[in-house]
């Protein structure tokens, strides 16, 4: 019993720290384009000479 004293404001602060970061990735502009990177790994880059 005496563990969920340290369990549960634990779990609290792990939440919080985890709601944190996805904010922050929010904010940062992580998510904007979800499909740039991949159609640019499908694009043949014929530019480049070998």
């Amino acid at each position: 019993m005496e563990i969920l004293y340290l369990l549960i404001p634990l779990s609290v602060v792990l939440v919080f720290a985890i709601g944190g970061v996805f904010w922050w990735a929010l904010r940062s502009g992580q998510f904007d384009d979800l499909e740039g990177p991949a159609h640019r790994i499908l694009m043949d880059d014929d530019d480049r000479e070998h």
